[in-house]
């Protein structure tokens, strides 16, 4: 069984795609990692990352207890093709007092589920498509994050049209209130922007505003 150690520690429940990836990441962050799965090979080869990986048949509160699960700081529940043992599962896990509980949801209905019950949700499959369909759309942006209050922050390449013009000149703040926390380019990145720093195509600047802003922005390059 896991006991409590100084540093954080995490579950990981389920060793699909999405759970193994995460788990693996975590382990060679330098984190205490537990890993649960029904599959014995999966389970054998998360043991070169974790010493704490369990065959798990019954996703019960005793057998996740026995494991010591309510000994980790944050517990990721990775099931969500698995509607009603996601569901319990994410249900156990909270009943254990994890501080911090995520689970995989695929739909907008498992997931109001599981937010009711006192879990973070995420969706996977949903925010990669989200994510491919908006670098579809722009032909300038690279990535972005979202954050709360329909705000994100872009990273857009400059195109020809803004080659050659200053911070100044684009008047993005007076037009678009948006503002540019970076330029990046070969020479490095710029977090000190100045109105005189001048842009140059292919250059990568990060902005951060409302999304209806930025959209508006990217329309009119």
């Amino acid at each position: 069984m896991f006991k409590k150690k100084p540093e954080k520690a995490y579950a990981v429940i389920g060793l699909g795609r999405f759970g193994e990836a995460l788990a693996i990441m975590l382990a060679e962050s330098g984190k205490e990692v537990i890993v649960a799965d029904r599959d014995e090979n999966k389970i054998k080869e998360m043991r070169q990352y974790t010493e704490y990986a369990f065959v798990v048949e019954n996703l019960n509160k005793e057998t996740l207890k026995e494991m010591g699960i309510q000994n980790c700081d944050v517990a990721i529940i990775c099931i969500g093709e698995q509607v009603d043992i996601s569901i319990l599962t994410t249900m156990s896990v909270l009943e254990l007092g994890v501080p911090r509980v995520i689970s995989k949801a695929l739909s907008a209905e498992q997931g109001a589920v599981l937010e009711k019950l006192g879990a973070e949700v995420v969706y996977p499959e949903r925010d990669m498509a989200v994510r491919l369909g908006k670098k579809l759309l722009s032909g300038q942006l690279i990535d972005y994050v979202a954050l709360l209050n329909d705000v994100e922050i872009r990273q857009i390449q400059v195109p020809e049209s803004l080659n050659g013009k200053t911070v100044e000149e684009i008047e993005l703040r007076q037009k678009f209130r948006l503002n540019i926390i970076a330029i990046e380019n070969i020479s490095g990145t710029n977090t000190e922007v100045v109105p005189e720093d001048v842009l140059k195509k292919d250059d990568i600047i990060v902005v951060i505003g409302k999304i209806k802003n930025i959209n508006s922005f990217e329309e009119s390059l």
